[in-house]
């Protein structure tokens, strides 16, 4: 869809720090706005990385817990946008 960039959808299995950043840099793939990664930069002023979907067990009871999270407006226009290139 896009020619400088990639949608990408994963699960993290560790949750350590900077975890996707890292990995998706070395498999040379930088997330747009993450210059510490060598990501270019972006004029949403951030990493375009968001947690859509998070699932956890709560702490004390143990029932799974899952939060959706719609993508944020700068997404949507970062998406637009790069459907232009």
């Amino acid at each position: 869809m896009w020619e400088r960039a990639t949608l990408v959808r994963l699960k993290l299995d560790t949750g350590r720090t900077h975890q996707i950043r890292v990995h998706l840099s070395y498999a040379g793939h930088p997330l747009i706005g993450d210059a510490l990664y060598g990501g270019r930069a972006d004029a949403i002023g951030r990493q375009a990385l968001h947690g859509e979907v998070l699932k956890f067990s709560h702490p004390l009871t143990g029932a799974m817990i899952e939060v959706d999270a719609p993508w944020p407006s700068d997404f949507t226009q970062l998406a637009e946008r790069e459907v232009a290139y």
